[in-house]
């Protein structure tokens, strides 16, 4: 763990030029890019580190689909080809693993139909998935490529291997950034510290450890910090987002952590290290017990055992359900509030938020820091987007 500096033990109010409120995947992305700039910055999180929906199970970093290609696509393909480099920088600094790994990804057709939109799309990756001299691809093929993974009877009509898609396991990349930040020069972390409110006119959170003083605060609370950005924005008509109950499980399987994730009506199947797999995840607005599992779960762990015959009576090692945070444009939300130069969002992300965490992150930290952010974000990503379309 990251060294903790708990506001109680200084004298008086506490300050910091940089207030990060969360510490999930968004919240220490963020804190990297501090130190790595040399930020005075200060990360508060409720709980543990890591303890909400960013400690799930899954890992899935799934491209968009290659066609009809706009700013936002060509966002999530630079940050998913990017994320690479990113933590092998990391895990070279610590010595840990984040479970990361480029195994591609499978989609069964079913139908003849499919398989024509699919050819369609391996056109279009042939001129969009290019990184430098590196080209993805975007493959129609007629059976699977391994012969112990999907069953060659899911694909009718063949089969997308897309090589672009990824995975990480998501507990094991929360340790990673929490432990680069243990020896940090200008990072202090704070966990089971809440934010009970913000006062923005002096620029001061009060938290349950005391008052802190800061130039500027990233909201990087995941579902919560849609409540608390919605407290200093006026003329909203509907919420800034919602919270969307996930549930997944952890499989002991003796499989190769190499094979492709499935993806099938939003079903994914993932390959892990140490000969597991995970299944999910349902994607609930509404339910009545955030953090628990149930029947819906157990329909998801049928349908991957019909998809994968290696899963069939394979021990459950872990059930999983948390709270996901859905913008109400379902985009990521980040960016300043327009009537607070103070206060930057960083949220939102909801089933993309670990392949665009460490892109999302940066440009925050560059708005905090009065800097053009390196690369421009997606109009339908900024604050404002999402408070427009919270206004009508």
């Amino acid at each position: 763990m990251p060294k903790a500096d708990s506001p109680t033990a200084r004298s008086g109010q506490s300050s910091t030029a940089l207030l990060i409120i969360g510490g999930g995947i968004m919240g220490l992305w963020a804190a990297v890019q501090a130190e790595r700039l040399g930020i005075n910055a200060w990360l508060i999180e409720a709980g543990r580190l890591g303890h909400g929906a960013s400690g799930g199970l899954l890992g899935a970093l799934m491209p968009h689909m290659p066609d009809k290609w706009n700013a936002k696509k060509q966002f999530q393909f630079d940050a998913l080809v990017s994320l690479e480099a990113e933590i092998a920088a990391l895990e070279r600094q610590t010595g840990l693993s984040a479970g990361y790994r480029r195994s591609g990804r499978l989609i069964p057709l079913p139908k003849p139909h499919l398989r024509e939109i699919a050819l369609g799309h391996s056109r279009d990756a042939k001129h969009r998935w290019i990184a430098g001299e590196q080209r993805y691809h975007w493959r129609v093929l007629d059976k699977p490529p391994q012969d112990n993974w999907l069953d060659a009877a899911a694909g009718e009509s063949g089969f997308v291997h897309d090589t672009l898609a990824a995975r990480v396991a998501p507990r094991s990349l929360i340790a990673l950034l929490a432990a680069s930040l243990r020896d940090a020069r200008s990072v202090r972390v704070a966990e089971n510290v809440s934010v009970d409110d913000l006062d923005l006119e002096r620029k001061v959170a009060i938290t349950s450890a005391g008052d802190i003083a800061f130039r500027q605060c990233i909201v990087a609370a995941g579902h919560q910090s849609f409540p608390l950005l919605q407290r200093y924005t006026g003329g909203l008509v509907k919420p800034l987002g919602q919270p969307v109950k996930g549930q997944a499980a952890l499989l002991k399987v003796d499989i190769a952590p190499s094979l492709p994730t499935i993806f099938r009506d939003g079903l994914y199947i993932v390959a892990h290290e140490g000969g597991h797999v995970a299944v999910g995840s349902t994607s609930e607005n509404r339910f009545d017990e955030p953090f628990s599992t149930d029947e819906q779960l157990d329909a998801l762990l049928e349908a991957s055992a019909q998809l994968v015959p290696a899963l069939r009576g394979a021990p459950v090692v872990e059930r999983w359900a948390g709270l996901r945070p859905k913008a109400i444009d379902r985009d990521p939300m980040i960016g300043v509030h327009p009537d607070h130069a103070g206060l930057i969002a960083l949220t939102g992300g909801f089933k993309v938020s670990f392949g665009l965490a460490h892109r999302l992150a940066a440009a925050a930290i560059h708005l905090a820091a009065g800097r053009q952010p390196p690369f421009a974000l997606p109009e339908s990503f900024l604050l404002a987007n999402h408070i427009c379309v919270a206004s009508r």
